[in-house]
This record gives C-alpha cells, structure tokens and sequence, in this order.
C-alpha cells in the first residue's frame, strides 16, 4: 500500500467468492464511490468464468466520469494466487449450492419443522454448517501461507462457525465477520423517533447502540439519539404497533418480498425480555423454540413475515445471471447504489482514514461478560488503524444468554463434528436445537437423509 495524504492507493484486496452476482456487485459499487482508496480486486471463484464475467463488468467502471477511484480488477483461477500478499480478504460465498440448501429449508418439513431462512441454525443451519467447516479451513491455511498479516472480512452464513473456524485453523489470523440485521434496527430505531417524537431524517449512523449477543440473535440494551433515551419510545413504539406490526414500506409490503416483515417477532421478544432483538424476525424466529413463532406456515403468517423457500432463490438467480450478461454486452449499465454496507468503510478504518466504531463478530475475550471465552460474539468494536478492538458491551440477561449458550454448544459440536467427520457428534448438536422437537428417531432419520444430500461436501464421512 502507498500512503499519501488523505489517501492510500495499490491496496490489494482478495474475493474470495468474487463470481458472487451479488454481493461482488455491492462491493464494486461501494469502492467506485470512494474517493480515499485504490488499489487491485483479485476475483476467485470455483466458477471462474462468474469470476471473469465480474472483472470484466468491474473494470468497465475505469472509464465512467462517476466513478471517484479506479479499480484493477483480475480473475484468478487459484486461491493461492488470489491470496498472494493480500491486505484486505474478503469471503462471501455460498457453501454448496441451492440444491444442497433445498435440502437443508425443505427436508425439515416432511417432518413438521420450518426454517424461514435455514442458514444459520435449526437443521439447515448445521447441515449447511458441516459442510461449509471444511471450505474455511481451506481457506484459513491458504491464507497462513500466502497472506498471514491481512485482514479478513468474512459475510458468509454460518457466520459464528465461519468465524470460528478460521480462528481454529489458523490462530492468528485478522478475521472479524460482519452482518447488517444491527444496521435495519437502527433504522427501524430512526422511524420510531419519527412515528414517536416528530424527529425526522435522522440517519442509522446517529443511533447510537450498544450491541450484544451472538450473530442474528443480536440485542440492544442501550439506545439513544442525540440525548434522548430511546428505551422508552421504542417501548412506546411498540406498544402502539405490537398487533399490527410496523412496516417502513407501503402495509402488505411484506407478503411479496421473502425477506421484509412486519417486526412483530422483534416486538414480542422486547416485550417477554426488555431489550430490542438486533436481528430481522426470519431469523429470529428461529433461535427460539418452534412452537413460539415458526411451528406452521399460518403462524408465519400471523407474525407477518414469511418463509423463504430455495426455489424463490434459485428463480432471482436465473434473474441475476441474465443481468450479469447485459452487463457485461454493455446492454445494461452498472448502478452505483447506498449498499449500506460497511466493509470499504472499516477497510479506511483499518488503513488509517479515521476511526469507525461499528458492530461485528469477534472470539469473545470478554466483551459479552457472561457468554463462554472463546466463542464468537457480536458486539461494536473500534476500528482504527491495523486494529480492530471490541467494546465491553456487558452482560445479557440470563433468559437470553441461556439461549444463546445453547446456540454457542450447538456451535462447538458442529465444529469438533465437521472436523471429526463425526456423525454421532453431528447428531448432538442436532438434537439439541430448539427447532428440532421432534422424537430422536425421526430427528436420526431426518438427519441422515440430509447428510446423504450433501453428501458430495462431506468426503470421508461414513453417513
């Protein structure tokens, strides 16, 4: 890197997933926009002509008069290679394919039991979790050969068994992993100073929050604006929309879009706890027990979010890659857009253009008083130059924290499991999520059947 003033160009960055027709795309469109950095964007993808497609649309921003910072952009075909002498490492990939995660939403339902999401935990989560250990520690051991003082930025789900696998192969790693469901409740946080108060255009960034738990079963215990104490308007605000649920777009708006809802989730959980659920309903719904807000697709609906199924997925897929191909034809211009991710801005962070104070997913040193040392938790950290530092952020209640533990065990068994190749052990950790209530013979069979669908990602395991 060259450090000028106010500056810092030939940074060199790794994306790893950069055939990604998505994310990929948000992180073109943040460093286009940013006028402070420069530097090379290496794009490895197991399909590397995704990869290729990308850095053609990528390097075809050079020439634009809106774009503020020119790029370099390379398709590589090894990770190697994308990683030789890296600074920054980014890894948002999808572990498997949507066939595998059909598997992982929809096996589950033969049985009685929905995921809306089914990334994280419930049956899908540690499925998808066991295949996706060994992807990491791939990743985590090239990274040691090839580029061991860069920092690592992972976006991919299971976030807190992707984080910790890092950390498990590779020690010393820089790795934080970063989520924006914080980022949407600060925003729902702005609209109910507006709703409440009369305050009008107040930005996310103005909320000030103190953050805690463990990855899309986030809390609040602290919010405020400016002065103002925002406990008791968001208790007010809740209150006021407990039944109806509050949507920032026009009402109904979350029947057609798979990933809104109506927050009443969030609500209900402020109201048994005292402090505000950081993570979107789907997801929320799925850490607690399968009968409170996810036993059926009508309570779904009654909670007023919705069910994400794999073939919704593999439809906006189609959408993308025909998308991509208008681009890359120039038939379609790139739009540069407010992705409201942070990554480019904890990237200046980190290479000295300012501090930045912002939530992410660390090993706990400490920071969550009363959560085990070692596992991996979302708090706000400090991000200054070559140091990322998390916040005291205090301790959770314990009718959280007993659920959260519950979810960090849930970790560690898929962890030493995938590492193991250990079926018995996988089982463990299956048994014991709250969304698998059923008898442990059907729980055997259900999950057999899963493994046996992923099981091109499983080498070496006796399933």
């Amino acid at each position: 890197m060259k450090y000028m003033k106010g500056r810092v160009e030939d940074i060199k960055i790794t994306y790893i997933g950069g055939g990604s027709r998505g994310w990929a795309w948000q992180l073109m469109s943040d460093l286009a926009k940013e006028e402070q950095l420069n530097g090379t964007v290496k794009l490895y993808d197991i399909d590397y002509e995704a990869a290729r497609q990308n850095m053609m649309i990528g390097n075809g921003l050079k020439v634009r008069e809106d774009v503020k910072s020119k790029w370099d952009y390379q398709a590589v075909a090894t990770l190697d290679e994308a990683l030789q002498d890296a600074d920054f490492v980014i890894i948002s990939i999808l572990p498997g394919t949507f066939n595998e995660m059909a598997s992982d939403v929809h096996a589950p339902e033969k049985y009685g039991i929905y995921q809306a999401v089914g990334d994280t935990v419930g049956p899908g989560g540690i499925v998808r979790g066991l295949r996706t250990v060994p992807m990491f520690i791939e990743i985590a051991k090239a990274i040691e050969a090839n580029c061991p003082k860069a920092w690592v930025i992972n976006y991919t789900n299971p976030m807190s068994l992707c984080v910790k696998t890092l950390y498990e192969a590779f020690p010393q790693i820089k790795a934080f992993g970063c989520c924006h469901e914080v980022f949407n409740t600060q925003e729902l946080l702005a609209a109910a100073l507006e709703d409440m108060e009369g305050i009008k255009d107040v930005t996310r960034e103005e909320i000030k929050v103190n953050v805690l738990g463990i990855n899309h079963f986030t809390w609040l215990d602290k919010a405020s604006y400016k002065s103002i104490d925002l406990l008791p308007i968001y208790k007010a605000f809740v209150d006021k929309y407990y039944i109806s649920g509050f949507e920032k777009e026009k009402a109904g708006h979350w029947m057609n879009d798979h990933f809104s809802s109506c927050n009443r989730v969030k609500f209900d959980l402020f109201k048994r706890y005292g402090l505000i659920a950081a993570a979107g309903d789907r997801h929320l719904a799925e850490f607690m027990q399968g009968n409170w807000y996810i036993e059926n697709p009508a309570q779904v609906m009654e909670w007023k979010y919705s069910l994400t199924p794999v073939s919704w997925r593999k439809e906006d897929l189609k959408e993308r890659l025909a998308k991509s191909e208008r681009l890359v034809k120039g038939e379609e211009q790139f739009e540069l857009v407010d992705t409201g991710e942070e990554g480019v801005r904890q990237i200046k962070a980190i290479v000295g253009l300012g501090d930045l104070v912002t939530n992410v997913n660390l090993p706990n040193k400490g920071q969550v008083a009363n959560l085990p040392l070692g596992a991996v938790v979302e708090t706000n950290a400090v991000f200054r130059r070559d140091e990322v530092v998390p916040v005291l952020a205090g301790s959770l209640p314990a009718g959280i924290a007993s659920i959260a533990a519950r979810h960090i065990a849930n970790v560690q068994m898929t962890l030493e499991a995938a590492m193991e190749k250990d079926k018995e052990k996988a089982f463990l950790a299956f048994i014991n999520d709250p969304l698998v209530s059923i008898g442990v013979e059907d729980a055997s069979e259900l999950l057999t059947e899963m493994l046996s669908n992923t099981a091109s990602y499983l080498e070496g395991w006796e399933i």
